[in-house]
């Protein structure tokens, strides 16, 4: 990770961006550049034939004489499209604040994963995603912003849609740290310290007086915030940081991540896809230093 420098943020730091030129994408762009402002943007459109305008794709197959001419055609016309989606996104990017640089890559395979391994080449101080802020069965359907969180090397920023009141204390608000008492919660912690240097941060332990012996969560720091979850389980947790974010203004949710899921892990949730899923803030998922 980039020293911090004497102004206050992380000196020299690139974080990648990913955008297809959704309403989604643009969002993160906009709180991204609050929550990670002074760095440079590598704002990056994956793409992969055969593209999404089927109205190209129709005149393409009428003109093209073989089956050859027809495929770099395609290729020709999807490459110059995505390097527009580009563009536009370092534009915005540029307007938010960042030092915005276009890139695309031809993707083989889901996006997200693609971006992960994009940040983790660089490697990025971050990886900033947007979401379409779904939970339970659509959130399965194709989650670019679940795939990046899962094989991401480097931290990963999602954005879900936001009300006024949240994206306004994204740029200012204290950061809500979700802490169990484990490693890897006080590697997060101290990410986040390092990422948003000079913003007020608070743990937060969320405790469940229903679990005991050895299903028992670790305690958590002398300094934490502890609240009581509304039953059990990831779900359970997330909601009450939900409420606590609300309840403080937050302007970032913190969590770590345990590692790369299984299939099962990934279908029924572990604590940080959950909070993907169900916090209304700008989320910032750290992976362990074993993932690292």
């Amino acid at each position: 990770m980039a020293a911090e420098g004497q102004s206050g943020q992380v000196a020299g730091s690139v974080v990648l961006v990913g955008f297809d030129g959704s309403r989604e994408a643009a969002g993160a762009i906009a709180v991204g550049a609050r929550v990670l402002p002074g760095v440079t943007a590598r704002v990056v459109t994956v793409w992969a034939p055969p593209g999404a305008d089927q109205v190209l794709r129709r005149r393409i197959t009428r003109d093209a004489r073989t089956l050859d001419e027809l495929s770099a055609r395609i290729e020709q016309e999807c490459a110059a499209a995505a390097e527009d989606v580009a563009a536009d996104g370092a534009a915005l990017a540029r307007a938010a604040g960042w030092r915005g640089e276009p890139a695309t890559h031809r993707g083989f395979g889901d996006a997200g994963a693609v971006l992960a391994r994009l940040a983790g080449e660089i490697p990025a101080a971050a990886l900033v995603v947007g979401s379409r802020g779904l939970g339970g069965t659509a959130a399965l359907l194709g989650s670019v912003s679940d795939l990046a969180v899962h094989h991401s090397p480097v931290p990963v920023l999602v954005v879900p849609p936001l009300l006024r009141g949240e994206r306004a204390a994204a740029a200012t608000g204290p950061v809500l740290v979700g802490h169990d008492g484990s490693a890897g919660a006080e590697h997060a912690q101290r990410t986040a310290s390092a990422l948003l240097p000079g913003r007020e941060q608070i743990a937060v332990h969320v405790t469940d007086d229903r679990r005991a012996g050895a299903e028992a969560a670790e305690p958590g720091p002398p300094d934490a915030v502890t609240v009581s979850a509304r039953g059990w389980g990831a779900r359970a947790i997330a909601d009450a940081l939900d409420a606590e974010a609300a309840a403080r203004d937050a302007g970032v949710v913190v969590v770590g991540s345990r590692g790369r899921t299984a299939l099962r892990e990934v279908l029924l949730g572990s604590t940080a896809m959950a909070v993907l899923h169900r916090v209304h803030r700008p989320i910032l998922v750290v992976p362990t230093p074993a993932e690292r």
